[in-house]
């Protein structure tokens, strides 16, 4: 079974943001070779426990500890680590994954909160470069608004 649906099965328009995919360059890779895996799982890992007190944990399956692995797994690609996620399920296409829950601006800004809380103090919890802090929270911001599917 694919982890994809179409529009038509979902029986809902889907909102496409008019600024398309995200632009840009991407974090900047120096961020891994310094917090390593293990900082980012852990990061990942309080993020989500964020997500869990959120309004939006209604958007989470009931045992948020898988979709925090894969998330991790993403985010260590994303700041310059190895391809774990390619590695364990396939092309990310996240946008694509995303679809089946309708995500608004509102949840946007609330997973947004949630990271912002997470990265504070970052550099002493996870070893987080401070000067690659405003690269990367510009990539959530353009990440997250193109996981925006409802107007």
């Amino acid at each position: 079974m694919s982890d994809f649906v179409t529009m038509a099965e979902m029986g809902r328009v889907i909102y496409t943001p008019p600024s398309g995919p995200p632009q840009g360059p991407g974090p900047n890779s120096a961020i891994y070779r310094i917090m390593g895996e293990a900082n980012i799982f852990r990061m990942i890992s309080d993020f989500y426990k964020e997500l869990e007190q959120s309004e939006i944990r209604h958007l989470f399956p009931p045992n948020l500890e898988e979709s925090s692995q894969k998330s991790a797994a993403f985010f260590v690609t994303i700041l310059g680590g190895p391809p774990l996620y390619f590695e364990k399920y396939g092309p990310p296409r996240m946008r694509a994954r995303h679809l089946p829950f309708e995500i608004d601006e509102s949840a946007r800004q609330v997973w947004l909160r949630c990271f912002e809380k997470v990265l504070e103090g970052a550099d002493v919890k996870y070893q987080f470069p401070m000067e690659h802090m405003e690269g990367f929270k510009d990539f959530l911001k353009s990440f997250s608004a193109w996981m925006v599917n409802k107007a």
